[in-house]
């Protein structure tokens, strides 16, 4: 199974461990839409929350260095996106990801 595939299961899943083990210790998530910046720790509490429901998740691509998915997101406040993440891989972790997001209109 892929990096990306066990990662999402993991948040779909809210499991703690595997994203702590899959998340490299200098992980860097940059969101270009609002320009945030979260850590690895940022991440995984709020994929513990319930803020998160993704949807239609597609993995386009990805080999030793690099993965490239994208997924229909909704947000716990209503927002939906179609998100379009890169995954950057370090050691077999994912130690950068990058996404670009379109608001989809409720």
């Amino acid at each position: 199974m892929s990096i990306i595939e066990r990662l999402g299961i993991a948040i779909d899943m809210k499991d703690k461990n595997t994203m702590d083990e899959l998340l490299h210790k200098d992980y860097k998530f940059t969101m270009h839409a609002s320009g945030n910046v979260l850590r690895k720790q940022d991440v995984i509490d709020w994929a513990m929350s319930d803020d998160i429901n993704r949807e239609r998740v597609r993995v386009i691509y990805e080999n030793d260095e690099i993965g490239i998915e994208h997924a229909f997101v909704t947000f716990s406040d209503g927002n939906k996106q179609a998100v379009m993440g890169v995954y950057s891989f370090k050691d077999g972790q994912v130690i950068a990801f990058e996404t670009g997001a379109t608001n989809i209109p409720a």
